[in-house]
């Protein structure tokens, strides 16, 4: 079976960060907390990859499971609270985050093609869709990182108070994630 490119699994988790109310993390608010979000993901889906090298196809389906629902409370966080707010407040619409959109829908067709692969117990199958998911992923991820995300913490700095809150919800569970 082929091998996935190794992912940044680290990272800290936001809610045990010290630091949260300090003016550095302030200033950059939201690009910690949701990059943070990328590397939970990152580390759900380095499980699924050792369960499929393991050939434990029901583990596999279960970590993807819950890989698959972190990455859609991620894309609907991003989606339904922090775009709609940040192309409101600055008026860009057809920007960064209609890139980003556009990408998010690729990467749900590619989570909907991996899970199908695992329910067929089809390693290859599933190694090419991860693989091409991955690399999708980290693009995006640096996009957002570098570019995105410090522009939201510029431009919704005095929002961040109400901002993460919703946004924690959202990547928590605690709301509907639009299909």
């Amino acid at each position: 079976m082929p091998c996935l490119m190794s992912i940044n699994a680290g990272g800290r988790h936001f809610a045990d960060n010290p630091n949260l109310h300090s003016p550095r993390f302030l200033m950059h608010a939201i690009t910690d907390f949701m990059a943070n979000d990328h590397r939970v993901c990152d580390a759900m889906l380095v499980k699924v990859e050792h369960a499929v090298t393991k050939h434990n196809w029901e583990l596999a389906r279960s970590e993807f499971a819950d890989y698959r629902d972190g990455m859609l409370h991620h894309f609907a966080a991003e989606e339904s609270v922090l775009f709609p707010l940040f192309e409101q407040t600055t008026g860009m619409y057809r920007g960064p985050t209609q890139v980003m959109r556009g990408e998010h829908a690729q990467m749900r067709l590619l989570l909907t093609a991996a899970a199908s692969a695992l329910t067929a117990q089809d390693a290859d199958d599933y190694a090419g869709n991860a693989e091409t998911l991955l690399i999708m992923m980290q693009q995006h991820n640096v996009k957002e990182e570098n570019v995105l995300y410090p522009m939201c913490d510029q431009h919704l700095a005095h929002q961040v108070e109400a901002l993460l809150p919703a946004l924690q919800a959202q990547i928590a569970g605690q709301l509907e994630v639009p299909t």
